[in-house]
């Protein structure tokens, strides 16, 4: 369970030797790497370390089974498969959801490319299903001031450049307009969010700051404080224009945090503050989250994809053919030096790279495992696999490039403009939600209507009647794709 040191692994370039000498296992939202051994070999991500050492809990049968008896739907395969593996306070959310008491979805990216890659994608499509599962508000947070502060290189012009391309990105996962709102940082800063983001900051002090995320002395100023943008986010009365203007109601409501487990310490810090912190004697809601683990770079488990380095990962804008030569290439295997051997010891699905990815992407289980049988007891071969893999990838990309064909300006317009939302709930309890209407709050029943221009109206039905129609012609461009540039390779 172990990869060679590369330097693609990073999300920035490294001009550093490959690391020769022993090292510990590091996961913060800056650095993700496996132990480096005495060798200098990088070992798999220790997932079961990070939930001792953060101090989350790992969903077990248990709570997949309550989630399934409160939503009334299987749960996702990143689920069942131990992909999303941990949590902080789950049970609560699903008490909330019972009660028919309101809870938000929120999850980010940091626009740091012109296109996302299929890692960017996984917690985008598992919030995708928390959405339609629990029919809740969601609110994706574009972070560009944060990757303008920790770029030695890139303007702010440029990461603002990129918000426009990953929004559209982000929206072609699937999302519905009529309950999502997406924002930029530079953007939507002010008002109630930034009087949020201060009261926060006012509570972490500079030796917490060194001590969650690592910084120095010669750190940025900019960089300590974006923790506190982060985790304001997660506070409903940041977005009074989704929540209402009550704070005394809305410090109550709190996220539902779907994201790579990297980024835990921000909001293990906002809980922390949360805990302490009252409006008007109401306590704020603590976030609440939901960990996914990392896709791993092309280069083996041990890392996690990289938008900066090409050849670490798969992206959603390449074509059939760039898919086939990358996993072909680059994609570290579990297989065995000769065909001979591999037939005989059979090869190693922990850390073959195509197969961790058939994990992420092929929703078959049986099927999965008829290949996980296969490839370990020698039947099948590292070539036979990976032809799998491309196939599988080139039709989820090819899919996903229908949908982001159909994304235009004024579909990223809606999605980002400040304006109410609609949602349900728990159909089988009674609600009561916030209600906003022409910028003003009151507390009623409500069956999560909001008021919406005519013209937005005409959008969203627009939008559902075209979704028929781009779902059928995604999946006959994709299986032309897939057919057209995989082919089968008998090669170890």
């Amino acid at each position: 369970m172990a990869t060679k040191v590369d330097a693609t692994a990073h999300d920035e370039p490294s001009n550093s030797e490959p690391v020769q000498k022993q090292q510990k296992q590091t996961v913060d939202p800056y650095n993700v790497q496996g132990e480096v051994d005495e060798n200098g070999v990088v070992k798999a991500i220790d997932y079961n370390k990070l939930v001792d050492e953060f101090g989350t809990k790992k969903i077990d049968d248990e709570l997949l089974a309550r989630l399934e008896r409160v939503t009334g739907k299987r749960p996702h395969h990143f689920l069942r498969r131990g992909i999303v593996f941990s949590h902080r306070d789950l049970e609560l959310i699903l008490d909330r959801y019972e009660r028919g008491e309101p809870f938000f979805l929120y999850t980010g990216r940091g626009p740091s490319s012109d296109s996302v890659h299929v890692g960017h994608t996984i917690p985008f499509e598992f919030t995708k299903w928390l959405q339609d599962t629990f029919d809740v508000p969601l609110i994706i947070m574009l972070t560009d001031d944060e990757k303008y502060l920790f770029s030695e290189k890139k303007t702010i012009e440029e990461v603002q450049g990129y918000c426009n391309s990953n929004a559209k990105d982000i929206i072609a996962i699937g999302f519905d307009p009529a309950k999502t709102f997406i924002f930029s940082d530079f953007d939507y800063v002010g008002g109630a969010f930034y009087r949020n983001i201060v009261r926060l900051s006012k509570h972490i002090t500079l030796n917490q700051a060194r001590a969650i995320f690592g910084f120095n002395e010669s750190s940025n100023i900019g960089r300590i404080h974006f923790g506190s943008i982060q985790g304001a986010t997660s506070w409903a009365s940041s977005f009074p224009h989704i929540f209402g203007e009550d704070e005394k109601e809305t410090v109550g409501i709190p996220a539902l945090i779907p994201c790579a487990i990297d980024q835990d310490p921000y909001f293990r810090m906002t809980r922390d503050v949360s805990a302490r912190l009252k409006y008007q004697g109401k306590p704020y809601a603590k976030p609440s989250l939901i960990h996914a683990l990392f896709l791993p770079a092309l280069q083996g488990p041990g890392t996690k994809m990289s938008a900066s380095i090409d050849e670490s990962a798969i992206f959603m804008r390449d074509t059939p053919n760039q898919i086939k030569n990358k996993i072909n290439k680059h994609a570290f295997s579990g297989g065995k030096v000769s065909e001979e051997e591999h037939r005989q010891l059979g090869g190693d699905t922990s850390v073959d790279v195509a197969f961790q990815y058939l994990r992420f992407f092929l929703e078959d289980d049986e099927e999965l495992e008829r290949i996980k049988v296969a490839y370990e007891t020698g039947e099948m071969l590292t070539g036979e696999l990976k032809a799998i893999c491309i196939r599988e990838l080139q039709r989820y990309v090819a899919a996903f490039q229908d949908r982001r064909a159909k994304v235009d300006d004024e579909t990223v317009k809606l999605f980002m403009e400040t304006r109410p939302l609609k949602w349900g709930g728990n159909p089988r309890a009674p609600i009561v939600i916030p209600k906003v209407e022409n910028g003003d709050a009151d507390e009623s029943p409500a069956d999560g209507e909001g008021k919406m221009t005519k013209n937005q109206l005409k959008k969203l039905e627009k939008m559902r009647q075209a979704e028929a129609k781009k779902a059928q012609k995604a999946k006959e461009k994709a299986e032309q794709a897939a057919a057209k540039a995989a082919g089968p390779s008998a090669t170890v």
